[in-house]
């Protein structure tokens, strides 16, 4: 029996190949991430076991569960879960694309960029536009900082490492503009955007929160799903991928800005929250191998897994107080960057 599944839709005409170990390890991800999504909205100052949870969801709750649960813990939950896939898919198609294993939004300044599209969005705006609009503040800020990093890192073509260097430049730089609006704003916008800036999902609900996020997730995963293939060859090399016949340049720059989108509506929701796309992905290879078409969504699992523990970590460890995620995150993320600089110090 051969190891590979083909999954093709003759309307429109589509097809993508994955292992069936990829198959598996997703399907076994998906259930762990329903389990843990249970467990976790359980949890809390008031226990509700795993069962009475599931009866709430499916409208058979007692009256007080209904509002813990479905009002105040699960939007929580799923958005946890939805930045965590954003974030990790968007990393594992930067390090497909930059072909080094250290990059991701956050690194590469992209994360930076949105993290000033929203404090700017916050600061001239926010008393006066829907919240609705600031995934489009935060995608335009990652925008600006993608645009720029693509414009400098170009020579005959944008080169891997020049963007990597480059990006961690303006990372920087953005990161700097953002804390001087943050000081020259009034205290309460000053406190939200320092909150903003640490990642936290605190206080998420579904309409300002999963009603915003979703229908951007809905659109930009199975669209970086769909480019796979264009991954793979593009991991070749840009040499061997122009004489295979792809078009190098035009799909790193349809990638680049699937990634950005991802990366921004996920921080213009959740924030700052570092490291996950960092990773996630490493994890994912692990697991699945290289090839994209499995080491996607296996990906997003492992991120929405990931935010999921630390979100939990970040409100149950030091309670009653409420930690941002973006602070166990980057606890995990630092010491593993140093580890993956220190791994490959000589590449």
């Amino acid at each position: 029996m051969s190891k590979y599944k083909t999954v093709r839709l003759s309307s429109p005409k589509l097809s993508y190949l994955l292992e069936r170990r990829a198959l598996w390890t997703t399907l076994i991800l998906f259930l762990l991430c329903a389990a843990g999504a249970i467990v976790s909205t359980g949890i809390g100052s008031q226990f509700i076991s795993p069962l009475d949870v599931v009866k709430s969801i499916i409208g058979k709750g007692s009256a007080m569960h209904d509002v813990i649960v479905l009002k105040l813990r699960l939007p929580r939950i799923v958005i946890a879960m939805l930045v965590g896939a954003a974030l990790a898919s968007a990393g594992a198609v930067l390090q497909g694309l930059i072909r080094n294993p250290l990059a991701s939004p956050d690194v590469t300044g992209i994360t930076e960029g949105a993290s000033l599209g929203t404090v700017l969005f916050l600061f001239f705006l926010g008393d006066r536009v829907s919240v609705h609009w600031m995934p489009i503040a935060a995608i335009l800020g990652a925008y600006a900082v993608t645009f720029i990093l693509y414009i400098l890192s170009w020579k005959n073509g944008a080169s891997p490492l020049r963007m990597v260097l480059i990006g961690t430049g303006l990372s920087a730089a953005f990161k700097s503009v953002s804390y001087m609006f943050i000081i020259s704003s009034p205290y309460f916008l000053a406190n939200r955007a320092m909150t903003f800036m640490t990642g936290s999902i605190y206080g998420s609900s579904w309409v300002k929160d999963v009603y915003t996020l979703l229908p951007w997730l809905i659109v930009l995963l199975p669209a970086t799903w769909l480019m796979a293939r264009h991954m793979n060859v593009q991991a070749l090399g840009d040499e061997v991928a122009g004489s295979a016949g792809a078009h190098v340049q035009k799909h790193r720059f349809i990638l680049l800005l699937l990634s950005v989108s991802l990366a921004g509506a996920a921080v213009a929701i959740g924030g700052a929250i570092a490291f996950i796309g960092l990773i996630a992905p490493h994890m994912a290879r692990k697991l699945v191998g290289s090839s994209f078409g499995g080491l996607l969504p296996v990906s997003a699992l492992i991120g929405a897994l990931l935010l999921l523990v630390s979100d939990l970590a970040a409100r149950t460890v030091f309670a009653p107080l409420d930690i941002p995620a973006g602070v166990f995150t980057a606890a995990i993320g630092a010491p593993f960057f140093l580890f993956m600089l220190y791994r490959h110090r000589n590449q």
